[in-house]
């Protein structure tokens, strides 16, 4: 017999975040949609608009991903709104993530270039690993952009398991409670560059556009690994510690 009401876990405590440049990587640029980036525009009437254009742009459904995720109060748009919008629209169960399960989706950046190389070099060894591919070299694209929010904040401890390097059952768990309740996102320790910082937001609204597409990067896999990445325009490969 229960002696009371059922509490629910206690949540990581919040912190306003405000990165003037939060970094992130991605493997392609999804298509620019240019019915975000060109029409000044009531974000409510996207999903008729969208309805519109598909009609006699069968591709464009493709380009605009689910938007049902993003309610329209969390929408943006303008210059590299399409940018700032793919990753909450372009999900799949098959692509989920530590604070994403493939339900619904986030946008990871780091507070530092460094966080943002050794979480996606992590990210490109496993899938290299899991489909066994040849020694290959492979493009990366660095955005930059302001973000800012009130993040539940994993540093005060209390939250390990959400840092498990491998399982990220409980993470998920945590991120789909919080975005049930409209949370901004959540900010934590990076596991794998743990001298900065990652965040994880859930909605667009919180990036501050534009989106600048920095350096344009090459991992080169040697077969087990990921031991080099080389910016576009400049001369030398940089070894990544403790793989070259």
């Amino acid at each position: 017999m229960s002696s009371g009401p059922e509490t629910r876990p206690t949540l990581p405590p919040t912190s306003p975040l405000h990165w003037e440049r939060a970094h992130r990587i991605i493997a392609t640029v999804y298509p620019p949609v240019h019915l975000f980036e060109d029409l000044a525009t009531d974000p409510a009437d996207w999903d008729l608009l969208a309805s519109l254009e598909a009609k006699t742009n069968p591709r464009v459904r493709d380009q605009l991903g689910d938007l049902s995720l993003v309610p329209p109060a969390r929408r943006v748009f303008g210059p590299t709104a399409s940018i700032a919008v793919a990753p909450f629209c372009h999900v799949s169960p098959a692509r989920p993530g530590r604070f994403h399960d493939g339900s619904f989706g986030a946008w990871y950046g780091g507070d530092r270039f460094e966080v943002a190389l050794a979480e996606t070099v992590h990210h490109a060894e496993a899938f290299f690993r899991r489909t066994a591919e040849p020694a290959a070299e492979t493009q990366r694209r660095e955005l930059v952009c302001g973000l800012r929010g009130v993040f539940h904040d994993l540093r005060g401890g209390g939250f390990e398991a959400c840092l498990d390097p491998e399982d990220y059952a409980p993470a998920q768990a945590l991120a789909r409670r919080l975005r049930a309740e409209n949370a901004d996102g959540i900010v934590y320790p990076s596991v794998r560059w743990p001298e900065g910082l990652a965040a994880a937001a859930f909605w667009p609204d919180l990036l501050r556009l534009p989106v600048i597409q920095a350096r344009h990067l090459l991992y080169r896999w040697n077969g087990s690994a990921v031991t080099h990445y080389l910016v576009y325009g400049e001369a030398d490969w940089v070894a990544l510690p403790g793989r070259a």
